[in-house]
C-alpha cells in the first residue's frame, strides 16, 4: 500500500511539472528504459514530431510515472497523450489482445514476422475498435524480439518445467500457456522479478533477448532457453479524446511519425537481438544458452491447441474472429516471403 501511494505521489508531482510545459507539449510514457526498444521507438517518434511541427514530445521511461497499470490509467484519463504498452498488460482491458500469447502463433522467420506486422488486417482493422472502447486510439503494434526463458535448471522439455515457479505477467492466457508447458505460473510485477529470482521465490521467467541483457537477468540465472514460442509484441496508443480532437494535419503528423518509428525499430530490434547473447556471454561466460532443435520444440508446440481453445473460451466470437484473421494474415506474410 505504501509503495502504491509513493508511486502515485511521484506520478502526481511529475505530471504537475509536465502540465506546465504548455499545450504544444505532448506527454508519452512507455514500459522500458530510454535505451531499450520502446525507448528507442519513442525517441524516433519524438524526433519526427519535433522536426515536422511546433509540437514537443516529453518522454517518460519506465518507472518515472509508475508501473504499467499506472501509465495506462493516466493515458485513459488524458493525463498522458501517448502510451506504449504490451498487449500482455492490456489483457484485462482488452482480452482479445492476449492472442499474442498463443504459443507458436507468430513466425520465427524475421521477414515473415515483419510482413505480418506491416500488413495485418487483424491489427489494422479488427483491433482499433476494441481499443477505442477503452478510450484509446491504436496507432501501431510492433515486435520487440524473440522471447526466451531464464531458469535455474536446464530446460529441454516440458517435463523439466514441472514444479518450477515461473514468473509471468498478470495475463490469464500467459498463465494458461505456462500451465500447458508444465510450469507453475506465478504473476509478479516486473519490479519484483530480479529479487525473486535471486532469492529463489521463483525459478524462471521469460523476456525478449535484449531485455535479458539490459536488465542483467543473466546475473540471477544459469540457463537461457529459446523454444521459439513467441516474439514480444507491443502497441503504441493515444488517448482517443485527445486524438479525435486534433485537426487532420496533426493526425497525419502523428501517423507519419508512427510509421517512421515503426520502420526504424524493425531493423533496430533485429540487430539488438543478435547482439544481446554476445553481450551476455561476455558478461557471464559460464552461462548456458540453449536454442532448442525442432525435435525438442515439438512437445512445447503440441500445447498451442489447448491454449488457443482457452483463448476462444475467454474472448468468444470476437476473439475467434481475430485469431482466424491473424492466421490468414500470417499465411499472406509467409506467401509474400516466397
Amino acid at each position: 500500500m505504501i509503495n502504491r501511494m509513493t508511486t502515485l505521489m511521484t506520478s502526481a508531482a511529475l505530471l504537475a511539472l509536465a502540465t506546465g510545459a504548455g499545450a504544444d507539449t505532448w506527454r508519452y510514457a512507455h514500459e522500458e528504459a530510454a535505451t531499450e526498444v520502446q525507448g528507442v521507438f519513442a525517441q524516433k517518434f519524438k524526433e519526427e514530431i519535433e522536426a515536422n511541427s511546433d509540437h514537443t514530445v516529453q518522454l517518460f521511461p519506465f518507472g518515472t510515472l509508475g508501473e504499467s497499470a499506472d501509465i495506462m490509467e493516466q493515458a485513459q484519463a488524458g493525463i498522458l497523450q501517448f502510451v506504449n504498452q504490451s498487449p500482455g498488460f492490456t489483457g484485462a482491458l482488452i482480452p482479445e489482445a492476449q492472442v499474442f500469447f498463443v504459443p507458436y502463433l507468430l513466425p520465427q522467420d524475421e521477414t515473415q514476422l515483419q510482413n505480418f506486422f506491416r500488413n495485418s488486417k487483424a491489427i489494422n482493422e479488427l483491433f482499433p475498435p476494441l481499443y477505442a472502447e477503452q478510450g484509446l486510439e491504436l496507432l501501431t503494434m510492433y515486435p520487440e524480439g524473440e522471447v526466451c526463458m531464464t531458469t535455474k535448471e536446464e530446460v529441454r522439455s516440458p517435463e523439466d518445467l514441472e514444479g518450477v515457479k515461473f514468473r509471468v505477467m498478470t495475463n490469464p492466457l500467459l498463465v494458461e500457456s505456462y500451465n500447458a508447458f508444465g510450469a507453475t505460473p506465478t504473476p509478479l510485477p516486473w519490479g519484483e522479478v530480479y529479487g525473486a529470482m535471486q532469492t529463489g521465490i521463483i525459478q524462471g521467467q521469460e523476456n525478449p533477448r535484449f531485455f535479458l541483457d539490459s536488465t542483467k537477468m543473466y546475473e540471477v540465472t544459469d540457463y537461457i532457453t529459446c523454444i521459439g514460442h513467441n516474439n514480444f509484441t507491443t502497441a503504441l496508443m493515444a488517448n482517443k479524446q485527445f486524438y479525435d480532437g486534433l485537426g487532420e494535419e496533426d493526425q497525419q503528423l502523428i501517423q507519419n511519425a508512427t510509421d517512421a518509428a515503426f520502420e526504424y525499430i524493425l531493423g533496430y530490434q533485429e540487430e539488438l537481438g543478435k547482439e544481446s547473447f554476445d553481450n551476455i556471454k561476455a558478461a557471464k561466460p559460464d552461462i548456458t544458452i540453449n536454442i532448442l532443435s525442432e525435435e525438442e520444440r515439438a512437445p512445447f508446440m503440441a500445447t498451442s491447441g489447448p491454449v488457443e481453445d482457452a483463448y476462444i473460451e475467454m474472448t468468444g466470437d470476437t476473439g475467434k474472429e481475430i485469431l482466424d484473421q491473424m492466421k490468414a494474415d500470417l499465411e499472406e506474410a509467409k506467401s509474400a516471403d516466397q
